[in-house]
């Protein structure tokens, strides 16, 4: 119950790199860092390339839940009754193994007069 209170209520950001159109990188909670192929900036101002450049960046922002339930008088009946059968399934499932006999144990395979499969073979000539 508490992983599905914290993983609910969390949020976080997965970062994707795209290079053209396959998913090169991801990463969650910083940013991806990419494939290296980057367009760098030209080192004078005179100078201007005007290619598109192949590399992309997704961000997927998820957004957890702000308001919990935290008062349980507002629990409807049907949802008491699950819990209570809930807690009294789970409490007494393991109850009484230790107790189990097996009455295995205490046999005894019985003595052997014969061997029985020497008496049934058949050889073919």
């Amino acid at each position: 119950m508490t992983f599905v209170v914290l993983f609910s209520t969390m949020s976080f950001t997965l970062n994707m790199h795209y290079c053209g159109d396959t998913l090169v990188e991801t990463a969650i909670y910083h940013k991806a860092k990419g494939c290296g192929m980057e367009m760098e900036k030209p080192s004078t101002e005179g100078c201007s390339i005007n290619k598109k450049n192949c590399c992309d960046d997704a961000q997927l922002a998820i957004e957890g839940q702000e308001e919990l339930q935290l008062q349980v008088d507002k629990i409807t009946f049907e949802q008491q009754v699950f819990i209570a059968s809930f807690v009294y399934t789970y409490s007494n499932i393991f109850k009484g193994l230790e107790n189990n006999v097996f009455t295995y144990e205490e046999y005894k395979p019985p003595l052997v007069i014969r061997q029985l499969y020497k008496i049934d073979e058949t050889y073919l000539i």
